[in-house]
């Protein structure tokens, strides 16, 4: 009899919440600053008229003074005027006291609320910059790639804000004025005003389209919930509690055995959607973070489930070691698990933090997420399973591992391109102090990407020489002004010279290089590289074709400009992936720095 009465008692509590869902909505009305403003209600929320319960934090408004409806954005200074709210297609019309919102106003699609501003017509990538001189210096091609968003006043010289188009090339644009402020997926229009701003989940359309009320399933409302909960609709008509007086007095006059089942059910259905929604929400939290290029934090338990106890080892360096992972069956990652020790204070996990965190490009690796659990220090990237470059370094006879000449020279362009970005693409100039083979990974298609910034050091992009106390890189791959200022200053040439030996025994292969290493007569590597070409040899590699000779002939002439002994004399970046884009026949050879001890 307890067991019936309980069950009897459960099923009445369950349905009292299907009737009034979990929360009394009678006092969650719809409101209004003045009878003819928008009205709100779920989602939204009128602060001092309506309990915190009627609607999602983010969603907050307020009345002003002179009742106009107020929307405080997040990250600025600018107060939005609610004109319409749309619940049908989930849009909210907003204006601004002044004919145009402040620079910072587009810092908003980057905050942590949850209503965006929907993108103008132009729906591309961009990036925004503010520029200190009027738009009427740009010529006809800088014009259609960029695009101005604040008003320019000649009075009193405020900066301008442009949305620079993701698909023209910056170097024809004259940003040497500007500075670079954020990153987007798009733009809003402000052309017309009023602008709109939208918001994904909760979703309730499909209520509003029924003329139902919406509520969340959930009964404490949180930023973080409006990501993941699930909305519901209610008809919730004025008799309804004399109808749920009905409804609990039928419930307990069904069957024991009846409840009995139904609670089994009801129990069973609830603990595999609670797993099932577990999952789901892992999966979909990793790829909004994937999407939105935010790292995710994880635990050290974490971390052991995704590599499975460490089980499977991919290889180990200096600073950690790298274990393959899985975040779910088509998710794979690499988990470098760094060093616990104190000699560096944890500076190769804030160096590849602080940089990682700032940069996207293909051919820069990404990095998913991070663990900073105690003294556990881990860093999550993308899974790349053709591994480092350095496994397919070997001489062109080597039919095994040789990628052929037309695939080195994509990935010879595909590095240089990556540390360009480094160097130029950034908010700050990223010196990496390691470019080398082992650093280098390759995709499926065999993209090159950069990664392991543990010797990263970030810098002014104007700065022109950095002071070290220790010498960072790896032997063969330094640059001899990090070891001795008599040759120059320390800069992101450093970088060059080591992009340059990385070239050169891409050119000669392992196998030529090792020849040189146990040679009883040792000749400078570069050096020997140089007197080949100077010779008009074929570099002593097997060639089938004339295009291959021509591709190699590139790659070592770029080389031995990159590796010059005074940083003075080494291209750029920029200039050496402009070097690699061109024909080989139109390249010079770099003059002879090398005094040879073999004659």
């Amino acid at each position: 009899m307890l067991l019936i009465n309980f069950l009897c008692w459960l099923l009445i509590v369950v349905d009292v919440d299907a009737v009034h869902g979990g929360v009394d909505l009678k006092i969650c009305r719809e409101a209004r600053c003045k009878p003819d403003g928008p009205a709100i209600r779920f989602p939204f929320r009128l602060k001092g008229k309506q309990p915190i319960h009627c609607g999602y934090h983010g969603f907050d408004l307020s009345c002003t003074n002179d009742n106009q409806t107020l929307l405080q954005m997040p990250s600025s200074s600018s107060n939005l005027f609610v004109e319409k709210i749309k619940y049908t297609s989930q849009e909210i019309e907003i204006y601004y006291r002044n004919d145009y919102p402040s620079g910072n106003i587009f810092y908003f699609s980057l905050s942590s609320s949850p209503l965006q501003f929907v993108p103008g017509p132009d729906n591309y990538n961009y990036t925004l910059f503010s520029c200190s001189y009027p738009r009427e210096r740009y010529g006809a091609y800088t014009s259609s790639c960029m695009r101005q968003l604040s008003p320019y006043h000649l009075d009193n010289h405020e900066n301008q804000t442009y949305a620079v188009n993701a698909l023209c090339s910056v170097d024809r644009l004259p940003l040497e004025s500007c500075t670079k402020l954020h990153d987007y997926t798009s733009i809003p229009d402000i052309s017309s005003l009023p602008m709109k701003l939208h918001w994904s989940k909760p979703s309730c359309r499909h209520c509003e389209e029924k003329g139902m009320k919406c509520r969340s399933k959930i009964s404490e409302y949180s930023l973080a919930h409006v990501q993941t909960a699930e909305s519901q609709c209610l008809d919730f008509p004025e008799d309804s509690s004399r109808r749920g007086t009905r409804i609990k007095i039928s419930v307990c006059t069904v069957s024991v055995a009846l409840i009995a089942v139904g609670a089994l059910i009801i129990f069973h259905v609830y603990i595999s959607n609670k797993t099932e929604k577990t999952n789901q929400l892992r999966i979909e939290r990793f790829l909004e973070d994937y999407i939105a290029q935010k790292p995710s934090r994880y635990s050290y338990a974490d971390i052991k489930r995704i590599t499975n106890q460490f089980k499977d080892k991919l290889g180990q360096g200096a600073y950690g070691t790298v274990f393959k992972g899985k975040l779910s069956s088509e998710l794979l990652v690499a988990v470098k698990i760094l060093n616990n020790s104190n000699e560096n204070n944890g500076e190769d996990f804030t160096n590849e933090m602080g940089t990682m965190g700032r940069v996207h490009h293909v051919n820069v690796v990404r990095l998913v997420g991070f663990c900073a659990d105690g003294f556990i220090r881990a860093l999550v990237y993308e899974f790349l399973p053709n591994g480092s470059l350095q496994n397919f370094l070997s001489s062109a006879d080597n039919k095994n591992s040789f990628l052929g000449w037309d695939k080195l020279q994509d990935i010879a362009l595909g590095i240089a391109k990556g540390i360009e970005y480094l160097h130029q693409g950034c908010d700050h100039r990223i010196l990496h102090f390691d470019i080398k083979p082992h650093n280098i990974l390759l995709d499926q298609n065999f993209t090159p990407k950069v990664s392991d910034f543990g010797l990263a050091k970030l810098c002014a992009r104007d700065q022109s020489a950095i002071s070290m106390t220790t010498v960072r890189g790896t032997m063969g791959y330094i640059a001899p002004e990090v070891f001795s200022r008599n040759f120059g200053s320390v800069s992101y040439k450093s970088d060059v010279y080591s992009f340059g030996t990385l070239l050169l025994e891409m050119v000669g292969g392992r196998k030529n290089f090792k020849v040189m290493e146990d040679s009883v007569d040792q000749v400078y590597f570069p050096e020997w590289i140089y007197n080949l070409l100077e010779q008009g040899d074929d570099l002593r590699i097997h060639i089938e074709d004339e295009g291959d000779a021509k591709i190699a002939k590139k790659l070592a002439i770029v080389g031995l400009w990159c590796v010059q002994w005074h940083p003075i004399d080494r291209p750029p970046m920029k200039v050496a992936v402009q070097m690699l884009e061109r024909e080989g026949d139109n390249l010079t050879i770099p003059p002879n720095p090398f005094c040879s001890t073999s004659n």
